[in-house]
């Protein structure tokens, strides 16, 4: 079940989350410029929809489409920033992945990180404070998280994050093959 966050003085509609080393927050007008770097680098699109690399004005709708989100739902994607360095290195958080349209409904937790963050275990630590938001603060019953098959670094992380497997499939928009995985709220509380 999908449901709406419900907000209260104490949980602001648009929260900011900390890990260990980074900062989870909204969106700023100057997140545009690195947020486009990151998304026209082939290396990190290899994975992602059809694998093109993304152009500076996709990377602005899909800002503004994630701004929308957290207006109309309650939950988006995080900006995710180095804590030491203020310097955004991606994104983190969770949205409805209707590409799947087999799935639905369902909510996804997902990540995408520059390069050079790759392989210091920032994906894990963010999608740990993302899970805690998604079941306790927005109060979902279930997540999953999608992955192309050969991605094997994302599929490190989700099952670090303890998702099982649930079915491999393909996106219908460009038959890339993926591998789609679930946790429940009870499975996330029974292994935190």
């Amino acid at each position: 079940m999908i449901t709406r966050r419900r907000t209260t003085p104490e949980r602001p509609e648009r929260p900011e989350r900390h890990a260990e080393r980074l900062r989870l927050r909204q969106w700023t007008e100057a997140d545009l410029d690195p947020l486009a770097e990151m998304d026209a680098d082939p290396e990190v699109m290899r994975y992602i929809g059809d694998g093109s690399p993304g152009t500076r004005e996709r990377t602005a709708a899909a800002l503004a489409r994630t701004r929308a989100c957290w207006d109309e739902r309650g939950y988006g994607l995080f900006a995710a920033e180095e804590t030491a360095t203020g310097e955004l290195i991606g994104w983190v958080g969770l949205a409805v992945p209707a590409y799947l349209p087999e799935i639905m409904p369902a909510v996804e937790i997902g990540w995408r990180l520059r390069r050079r963050s790759w392989g210091r275990g920032y994906a894990t630590e963010a999608a740990w404070e993302v899970l805690a938001f998604a079941f306790d603060a927005v109060g979902l019953e279930r997540v999953v998280s999608v992955c192309h098959v050969d991605n094997h670094a994302s599929a490190r992380v989700i099952a670090k994050l303890g998702l099982a497997h649930d079915r491999t499939t393909r996106v219908p928009a460009h038959g890339q093959p993926v591998q789609v995985w679930s946790l429940t709220r009870a499975e996330y509380r029974a292994s935190a």
